[in-house]
């Protein structure tokens, strides 16, 4: 889709798009409302300003476990550096994760090996709530730019 056709669409619409991208809502609409965007460019720019702490556990909600064999054709794709040599590993490391934190671990998966992202996951593990909560949202907001590009490329 063309940045100019994102911009004539219905809000409603516009919305949906957005949400095919990160499952929160309240983010979505906030990018929605500032079309008009001259660029590609300036949607990610927005897209990423647009992102608080609280959209979260929103988007967490459509983002499956690293290793899950179960995810989505799109996040098999993005996560397809997993392979069946840590898949063990990451239940292990997942189920430390979300009782340490309370939630899925969250990392912008593409381009990268499995063993690169359990060792991430090993060293998160160290972080303190808050310091996770920033590297989560930075890891969403590197997920969002990718797959929005995906969507306007």
């Amino acid at each position: 889709m063309k940045v100019t056709a994102f911009n004539d669409l219905a809000r409603d619409r516009a919305v949906a798009v957005l949400l095919g991208c990160c499952t929160a809502a309240q983010w979505a609409e906030r990018v929605a409302d500032a079309r008009p965007f001259g660029s590609i460019a300036q949607l990610l720019a927005v897209a990423d300003a647009a992102l608080t702490p609280a959209d979260l556990d929103a988007a967490l909600a459509g983002h499956p476990r690293i290793g899950d064999r179960s995810a989505s054709v799109r996040s098999a794709a993005e996560q397809r550096g997993v392979g069946d040599d840590v898949v063990a590993a990451f239940a292990v490391a997942n189920a430390a994760y979300e009782e340490q934190f309370g939630r899925v671990y969250l990392v912008c998966a593409s381009g990268r090996s499995g063993t690169e992202l359990l060792a991430d996951l090993h060293s998160r593990l160290a972080n303190d709530p808050d310091t996770e909560r920033r590297t989560a949202l930075r890891e969403l907001a590197a997920i969002n730019r990718l797959r929005l590009a995906a969507v306007f490329a």
